[in-house]
C-alpha cells in the first residue's frame, strides 16, 4: 500500500500541484513571519546589549515608587553621583537625562519617528572638562555651552547636516536655534530603528528634560574583576528615597523583552492571517482529495476486492497527503525564508532596525514543516475515510454512488444549527457593554461563519439559479454553466468557501473602518467648536509660551489651554483638566444634562462628564474636597454636568485652580477660535506666528478626520496586502476545481463538441461556470461581511464611540464583487483553454 500511494502521488502530479501551492503560501507566510520577527527581536537584542556593554550598574527611579496617575521628580542629584563616583570598585559614573527633542531637517520638516525624537546630555565629567564614553565624536567636538548641539551620524546622513550648520528644533513647543558642533557614533537602539538622538551640554540638558543638579539615570562602569552583582550591592547603599539599582544585564534583558512584547502583536496579527490563508487552503485540499478518490472509484474499489483493508484505503490515501504536505512544507518553509529576507532588507533600508544576520531557529523550521503537514493530513482524513468505505462491487460500476439524501440532509441540520447559534450569540455580543461582548461575538462570528459554509451546497442551488437569466443570454454555454455548477452542490461549495472567507474579512473590516471614520466626524463636530487645536508632533506636553504666542495673533478671537494636573478628588486619585473657564464654552459645543458654563472662571467650580459623575455620586451643587500634590486642599463646587466623549470628558475647571499647584506647568493641547474661520490661509498664519516649528501641530477639524482616516487607511491597506493571500489561495481553488472538473467531465465535453459545440462554446461553458461560482462566493462573503461589520459596530459604539455610525461603502462593495468576478475569469483561463483543445474522439473513448 506504501508503494501504491507513493505511485499515485508521481501519477497525478498536475492535479496535486494547485494543492501543493496552497499550502505552500500558508507555510511561507507562516516560515516568514517566524524567521523576520526572529531575526528583528535578535537584532535589536544585540544592539541593546551592545548598548549596555559600557554599563554595569544604573541607578534610577524606582518605577514602583510612584503613586498611580502621578508625575514625581526624579530624587538623582549631583551629590548622589558624586557618591556612586566614590563607590569602591567603580570605574567610572555617568549622570544621564534625557527627554524628547525634535529636530527638523533643511526643509522644516520634522527628522525621525516623532516618538523615537530624543535629547540627551553629552556629561563631560564633574568638571566639565572629559569625554562621555557612550557617544565618540566622529567629526567636531561636543556640545560645551548654551546654543550648541550634536547629531547622531545617522541623522546627520539623513539631513545632510554637517558641523557648523544651524538646525532648527523644540523641546517643548518654542522653537530654538542652535548650532551644529560635533557628529557622534552610538549604539542606541531608537536611532538603530530610525530616531534621532540630540546631544546637549549637561547644564542645559538639565534645564530642558528636568531640573539643574538633577538626572533622571546614573550609569556605573565596574573596575576589572569587580562582578555587577557585587556592584550592585555597594550601590544600594547610597540609593536615595524612590531609587533603585539595577544591573546592566538586566537592562539589556528588560528591553530585549520589551522590544519581543512589542512585536508580540505584529507577530500574532501575522500569524493570524498566515491562519486564515491555510484555513481557506483546507478548503482546496479537501476538495482536491474527495475529486481525486471520485475519479479513483475503481482503482480503490478493486484494492479492496483484492484484499486491501479500509484502514490500508485510508492509510494510502493519508500517505498521498502526508508526502504532499511535507514537499510543499519544505518548499514554504524556504519560500518563507526568502520572504523574511526581503522584508528584512525593505524595513532595513528604511532605517528602521538595526544590522544584523538572518535568524532560522530550529522551533521556526519545525513548526513550519509541522504546519504544511498537519494541515493537509487532516484535511485529507474525510476524503481518505469516504475512501475506505468503497465497497468491492462498485469497481463493476463507473462511478461510485453520489451522497445519499440522509447525508446532506444530516449537513443540512448541522449547519443549519450552528448557523443559528452563530447569529444569537453575535446579536447577544451586540448588546453587551465593552470587552465583555467580544468574547461571545467571536465565538458567533466563527460559528457563523462554519455553518455558512455547512449549508453552501443547499444555498447553492437557489442563489446559482438567480442568475438563469443571465446565463440564458449565453444560449447552451450558459445553460451548461448553470447545470454544470449545481451539479456536484458540495464541490461547488468547497470552491465558493474558500472566496467566501476572504471576502468577508476584507468586508467586514471595510464596514467597520467607514464607520468609525464616520464616528469620529461627527464627535469632532459634535464637541468642539474651536477652529484649530495645537499640540506637540508626539502628543507631549506642550510649553504655555505656544498659547500665550497664539493670543498675540490678530486673527486668534479665543484660546483655551488643556492642562492635565493630578489630584485627590474625594480621596480617589483623578486628573483635573485645567481650561480658560471665560472662554472654554466658545470653544466646546458639549451637551450639558444640567448647569453649565456660567461660573467656572472663578476658580471654585468644576464640570463634569456624566459617567464620572455617576460613578462618583455626585450632582448639580455637590461639594468635591480636592488635594494637590503640592499638598494644598479645598472644596470645589459641582457646576455643570455634560455628555463625555472620546475627545472630551473627565473634570474640568479653570486653570486659576490647578496652575498655581503644577510643579511645572504644561499644556496637552491648546484650543485656538479665529475671526476668519478655518482655512489655508488662517492656517498658514497662525504656523507662522508659532516659527514654523516642525514639532507642532497645528489642526482643524479636516485635519484630525483626515489624520485619522489616514491611519485606517493605511491600516486597512496593510490588511487587504496580507487577506490577499486568502484571495490567492482561493484562486487556486477555482482553478483545481475547474481543471479537474474538466478531467472529470472529458467524455461529456467530447461528446458536445462531436454534436456540434465548438471550442469556443466550449471556452465560454467554462468560464460562465467558474464567474458563477466566483460570484457565489462573493455574494456569502460581502453579505457575512456586511453583518460582521454591523454587530462589530454596535460593540465598538458600546465601548464608547456613540456617534459610530453604519456606513455601507457601496464603491467599495461594488469593487469586491467586482474582484471575484474577476477572480472567476482569471481562474478560468487555464481550464478552458485545457478543455477547448480535448480531442473530442479519445475524450469520448475515454472511460
Amino acid at each position: 500500500m506504501l508503494r501504491t500511494a507513493l505511485r499515485n502521488v508521481l501519477a497525478h502530479k498536475a492535479r496535486l500541484l494547485m494543492t501543493m501551492l496552497a499550502v505552500l503560501l500558508g507555510v511561507a507566510f507562516v516560515s516568514g513571519t517566524l524567521v523576520f520577527t526572529s531575526t528583528i527581536s535578535e537584532a535589536f537584542h544585540k544592539s541593546s546589549e551592545k548598548g549596555y556593554s559600557d554599563v554595569d550598574v544604573s541607578i534610577r527611579q524606582d518605577s514602583g515608587d510612584a503613586p498611580e496617575g502621578r508625575d514625581t521628580v526624579s530624587p538623582l542629584s549631583q551629590r548622589t553621583l558624586d557618591g556612586a563616583a566614590r563607590l569602591p570598585g567603580t570605574e567610572s559614573a555617568t549622570g544621564v537625562v534625557s527627554g524628547f527633542a525634535a529636530l527638523s531637517d533643511k526643509d522644516g520638516k520634522l527628522v525621525g519617528e516623532g516618538f523615537s525624537s530624543q535629547g540627551a546630555n553629552y556629561y563631560a565629567g564633574g568638571n566639565g572638562k572629559g569625554t562621555d564614553a557612550r557617544y565618540p565624536m566622529k567629526e567636531g567636538v561636543a556640545p560645551r555651552e548654551r546654543g550648541e548641539i550634536a547629531l547622531d551620524a545617522k541623522t546627520a546622513e539623513r539631513t545632510g547636516y554637517k558641523v557648523g550648520d544651524t538646525a532648527r528644533m523644540s523641546v517643548n513647543g518654542p522653537v530654538r536655534e542652535e548650532k551644529i558642533t560635533g557628529i557622534f557614533r552610538t549604539d542606541d537602539g531608537n536611532v538603530a530603528a530610525g530616531g534621532t538622538l540630540v546631544l546637549f551640554d549637561n547644564a542645559t540638558a538639565q534645564r530642558l528634560f528636568a531640573k539643574p543638579g538633577e538626572y533622571t539615570e546614573i550609569q556605573l562602569k565596574a573596575e576589572p574583576g569587580v562582578s555587577q552583582a557585587a556592584l550592585k550591592e555597594r550601590a544600594e547603599k547610597i540609593l536615595p528615597e524612590g531609587a533603585e539599582a539595577v544591573t546592566g544585564k538586566q537592562l539589556a534583558d528588560d528591553e530585549s523583552r520589551m522590544i519581543e512584547d512589542s512585536m508580540s502583536g505584529m507577530k500574532t496579527s501575522l500569524l493570524a492571517f498566515a491562519g486564515i490563508a491555510l484555513f481557506v487552503g483546507i478548503f482546496i485540499i479537501a476538495n482536491t482529495f474527495t475529486m481525486l478518490v471520485a475519479q479513483r472509484t475503481k482503482e480503490l474499489a478493486l484494492l479492496r476486492a483484492v484484499g486491501a483493508g479500509r484502514r490500508q484505503v485510508t492509510r494510502s490515501v493519508l500517505i498521498e497527503a502526508l508526502v504532499v504536505g511535507a514537499v510543499a512544507g519544505l518548499a514554504g518553509m524556504a519560500a518563507g525564508v526568502g520572504i523574511a529576507a526581503g522584508l528584512r532588507t525593505l524595513v532595513g533600508s528604511m532605517g528602521s532596525m538595526p544590522d544584523g544576520p538572518l535568524v532560522i531557529e530550529p522551533s521556526s523550521v519545525v513548526i513550519s514543516l509541522l504546519v504544511g503537514v498537519v494541515i493537509t493530513v487532516l484535511a485529507a482524513w474525510l476524503p481518505a475515510r469516504r475512501a475506505a468505505k468503497i465497497p468491492p462491487v462498485a469497481a463493476m460500476g463507473a462511478l461510485h454512488a453520489p451522497a445519499s439524501t440522509r447525508s446532506l440532509v444530516v449537513r443540512n441540520t448541522i449547519g443549519a444549527l450552528l448557523s443559528a447559534a452563530g447569529v444569537v450569540l453575535v446579536l447577544m455580543g451586540t448588546k453587551m457593554d465593552g470587552d465583555s461582548g467580544k468574547a461571545p461575538m467571536g465565538l458567533g462570528a466563527a460559528l457563523l461563519l462554519v455553518g455558512v459554509f455547512v449549508l453552501t451546497p443547499l444555498l447553492s442551488r437557489p442563489l446559482i439559479a438567480a442568475a438563469a437569466p443571465v446565463l440564458r443570454l449565453f444560449n447552451v454555454s450558459g445553460k451548461l454553466a448553470r447545470q454544470n455548477a449545481v451539479r456536484n452542490p458540495r464541490r461547488t461549495a468547497a470552491t465558493a468557501s474558500a472566496l467566501m472567507v476572504g471576502l468577508t474579512l476584507i468586508t467586514g473590516l471595510t464596514v467597520i473602518a467607514s464607520g468609525v471614520q464616520k464616528g469620529i466626524d461627527k464627535m469632532a463636530s459634535a464637541s468642539i467648536k474651536a477652529d484649530y487645536t495645537i499640540s506637540m508632533a508626539n502628543y507631549t506636553p506642550l510649553s504655555p509660551a505656544v498659547e500665550k504666542k497664539l493670543a498675540q495673533s490678530d486673527q486668534v478671537t479665543a484660546t483655551s489651554p488643556l492642562r492635565n494636573a493630578a489630584a485627590e478628588v474625594d480621596g480617589d486619585t483623578e486628573y483635573l483638566t485645567g481650561v480658560n473657564g471665560a472662554s472654554i464654552g466658545k470653544l466646546t459645543a458639549l451637551e450639558f444634562t444640567a448647569g453649565g458654563w456660567q461660573g467656572l472662571d472663578d476658580g471654585k467650580r468644576i464640570v463634569v462628564d456624566d459617567s464620572t459623575a455617576k460613578a462618583k455620586g455626585w450632582k448639580l451643587g455637590s461639594s468635591v474636597q480636592v488635594a494637590y500634590d503640592d499638598g494644598a486642599k479645598e472644596r470645589l463646587t459641582v457646576g455643570g454636568l455634560y455628555k463625555g466623549n472620546e475627545m472630551i470628558k473627565g473634570i474640568l475647571v479653570d486653570n486659576k485652580a490647578v496652575t498655581p499647584h503644577m510643579d511645572k506647568v504644561a499644556d496637552m493641547q491648546v484650543l485656538a477660535k479665529t475671526k476668519d474661520g478655518a482655512g489655508a490661509e488662517v492656517k498658514d498664519a497662525l504656523t507662522k506666528q508659532l516659527g514654523d516649528n516642525p514639532a507642532i501641530l497645528v489642526q482643524d477639524k479636516k485635519d484630525i478626520s483626515e489624520g485619522v482616516s489616514q491611519m485606517i487607511s493605511i491600516l486597512l491597506n496593510m490588511l487587504y496586502g496580507l487577506l490577499a493571500m486568502a484571495v490567492i489561495v482561493a484562486v487556486l481553488g477555482v482553478i483545481n476545481t475547474l481543471a479537474m472538473s474538466v478531467f472529470e467531465r472529458g467524455q461529456e465535453i467530447g461528446m458536445l463538441r462531436a454534436i456540434g459545440l465548438d471550442r469556443r462554446g466550449v471556452k465560454r461553458m467554462v468560464r460562465l461556470e467558474s464567474l458563477v461560482i466566483s460570484l457565489f462566493g462573493g455574494v456569502l462573503g460581502i453579505g457575512l461581511g456586511i453583518f460582521f461589520g454591523w454587530a462589530a459596530g454596535e460593540l465598538i459604539a458600546g465601548s464608547g464611540l456613540d456617534t459610530y455610525t453604519l456606513v455601507l461603502p457601496w464603491g467599495r462593495l461594488g469593487v469586491f464583487l467586482a474582484l471575484a468576478a474577476l477572480v472567476g475569469v482569471l481562474a478560468a483561463l487555464w481550464p478552458a483553454r485545457r478543455a477547448a483543445r480535448l480531442n473530442m474522439l479519445a475524450a469520448i473513448k475515454t472511460e
